[in-house]
């Protein structure tokens, strides 16, 4: 059976979404896509841009059509679905912050957010500083509500995870403090 790159990341995300990140592995990947390990490698030379595959497959699966126009809008609408797109699959969070850490993928949500903070008049100074501020709340919020949602339903912790309330608010509090440095 012969198999396509798309197939291959397709599979990685299920093994992913029902296993977790700890047991993603090319050998694994391989055994359930009934291939031989070296296979594989034919689509993806090692597990980093697997991972990278993964992480912008998982981004563009969670896609939502455009609507704000306003610059501020456009931030927290680019926010809100980078967080759904990780919340979407166990470990959804670590596998995107990893591949974007990293450099090997995961960046349309950064550029996006530069050309908003652009479009809104931030000095050219604080572009690069005010997204990356942005994207450290959007992932460490994530990472951690994705943890804590996990460590909740295996009975390790008994709190509720910080929601979709305390991240709107959080990244209302970051765009006041950008909205002070606007000069438009």
């Amino acid at each position: 059976m012969r198999y396509h790159r798309n197939d291959v990341v397709a599979r990685a995300i299920a093994v992913l979404d029902e296993y977790g990140l700890e047991s993603l592995s090319m050998r694994r990947l391989a055994t359930d896509l009934g291939v031989q390990p070296s296979a594989l490698y034919h689509h993806v030379p090692n597990k980093q841009t697997l991972l990278a595959a993964v992480a912008d497959e998982i981004l563009a699966r969670g896609r939502r059509p455009r609507r704000a126009t306003r610059w501020d809008e456009r931030v927290v609408e680019v926010c809100r679905e980078l967080r759904d797109a990780m919340l979407a699959y166990r470990d959804g969070a670590e596998v995107v912050v990893t591949a974007h850490t990293f450099g090997l993928g995961a960046g349309e949500p950064a550029d996006r957010l530069r050309e908003a903070l652009r479009d809104g008049g931030l000095p050219d100074d604080l572009v690069d500083v005010g997204t990356r501020a942005i994207l450290h709340l959007v992932f460490g919020h994530t990472t951690e509500e994705q943890l804590a949602l996990q460590a909740a339903s295996a009975g390790a912790i008994d709190r509720a995870p910080g929601g979709p309330a305390d991240f709107e608010r959080g990244l209302e509090l970051v765009l006041d403090g950008i909205r002070a440095r606007v000069t438009s």
